[in-house]
């Protein structure tokens, strides 16, 4: 019985002590830093995605309301996470870990760094160092860029990757390129990872009726997949590549989601019924319980009945 008892608790204990307390970020991916300045805007636009995609585990930035989870999510506000670099938060909320999943194909590279604003703006003591020019190794002292286009005849969009130096601009050739396109949900890939050709161009096939806006518009946003040669670009790009789509309200017609008036006829007749067998059970058993009620009542008044007689007769 020891024995089991040893092992149960071993078995609870494990997944506790194989989880690192502490996070420790890659040393390349600690200095990494935000291409554009930290304002309101991208602190409010920030706020937005925190709420849809943090709040619920990491709780209101400085109440320290975070659910409980092990490791425990943290309060973003708190020193123990200011304490990190832009580049340290970016790849954890990239990456995630344990019960944080990776918000890598959620939200795009700039997406991401709106929610490291909004982190920081807990921090009055925070200095934001921006990141003026991306390079790369592959092409040492140019500044690495992207474009995106909609071949609407072939529906393919061109991801195309130029380095700019003192000598002018070339291709990025030989670079892997992911393309995500912007969903009710967080971000889908679309198509397979591409490599730029020796115009530094990918083309990425888009699925057959891609729903879009009311317009038709289609918010894409690609990125390289090898950031420590070709740099941490990325681009964010809304092209009518789309079809045209009107929202339709959840509520609008009937659904197992409606209100009751606007609920499935066959949902309303099923639950009413229920409710009339539900009910007339319980009338049964009542009828049942006033039935033996009455039938032992008659019996102890025969039995009375018949003791008196025979009291009598003595």
């Amino acid at each position: 019985m020891r024995f089991f008892t040893v092992l149960i608790l071993s078995l609870l204990l494990v997944p506790s002590m194989a989880q690192d307390p502490d996070w420790v970020v890659p040393e390349d991916r600690k200095g990494r830093l935000s291409t554009f300045p930290f304002t309101d805007e991208t602190r409010k636009e920030g706020e937005r995605l925190y709420q849809v995609n943090c709040h619920s585990c990491h709780g209101d930035p400085g109440r320290n309301n975070y659910i409980a989870l092990q490791p425990p999510p943290g309060d973003p506000a708190t020193e123990k996470i200011q304490n990190n670099s832009d580049g340290e938060i970016f790849h954890k909320v990239t990456t995630g870990r344990g019960p944080m999943p990776s918000f890598r194909s959620v939200l795009t590279t700039e997406e991401i760094w709106k929610v490291v604003s909004y982190i920081r703006s807990f921090n009055r003591n925070y200095v934001q160092k921006v990141m003026q020019v991306i390079t790369s190794s592959a092409y040492p002292g140019a500044v690495i860029s992207m474009k995106l286009a909609w071949d609407d005849a072939a529906k393919l969009v061109s991801v195309i990757a130029t380095a700019t130096g003192e000598t002018g601009s070339v291709p990025v050739t030989g670079a892997g390129v992911r393309l995500m396109a912007g969903r009710y949900f967080g971000m889908m890939q679309v198509d397979e990872e591409k490599v730029t050709d020796n115009s530094g161009t990918a083309l990425f096939a888009t699925p057959e009726g891609l729903p879009g806006d009311t317009a038709g518009n289609i918010r894409f946003s690609a990125q390289f997949t090898d950031e420590q040669t070709f740099g941490s670009v990325s681009k964010d790009t809304v092209l009518r590549a789309g079809v045209v789509t009107v929202p339709v309200s959840l509520t609008a017609k009937r659904a197992m989601w409606n209100t009751v008036r606007k609920a499935p006829v066959w949902v309303i007749l099923a639950y009413g019924l229920g409710v009339l067998a539900v009910w007339g059970f319980i009338l049964l058993v009542m009828l049942k319980l006033r039935d033996i009620f009455t039938v032992g009542t008659a019996l102890q008044e025969r039995l009375q009945a018949s003791g008196n007689e025979t009291t009598t007769n003595n």
